[in-house]
């Protein structure tokens, strides 16, 4: 079965870094785009970037600071996060063909 499986979430100070995982299994990996979303308490879930087919998308909030990869030969999805802000404080799940991870929390503060 499908499972994606997050890691790299932590505390970090702002102006800080992350780099986030995920994990994939159960499907042809290296045929099907890849999504982070985020969502904080209070607020509704966000896309945070995407990859599918060469090309990438980002919210506008992350542009320029955050980068999203795969590397198709370890079935895996990163999110890699610089200057990071206290507004991206939430849990970042990564998705794909409809299925989410369980997600991995990402706090910054001071």
């Amino acid at each position: 079965q499908v499972q994606l499986v997050e890691s790299g979430g932590g505390l970090v100070q702002p102006g800080g870094s992350l780099r986030l995982s995920c994990a994939a299994s159960g499907f042809s990996f290296s045929s099907y785009g890849m999504s982070w979303y985020r969502q904080a308490p209070g607020k509704e879930r966000e896309l945070v970037a995407a990859t599918t087919g060469g090309y990438t998308i980002y919210a506008d909030s992350v542009k320029g600071r955050f980068t999203i990869s795969r590397d198709n030969a370890k079935n895996t999805v990163y999110l890699q996060m610089n200057s990071l802000k206290p507004e991206d404080t939430a849990v970042y799940h990564c998705t794909a063909i409809g299925f989410w991870g369980q997600g991995t929390q990402v706090t910054v503060s001071s």
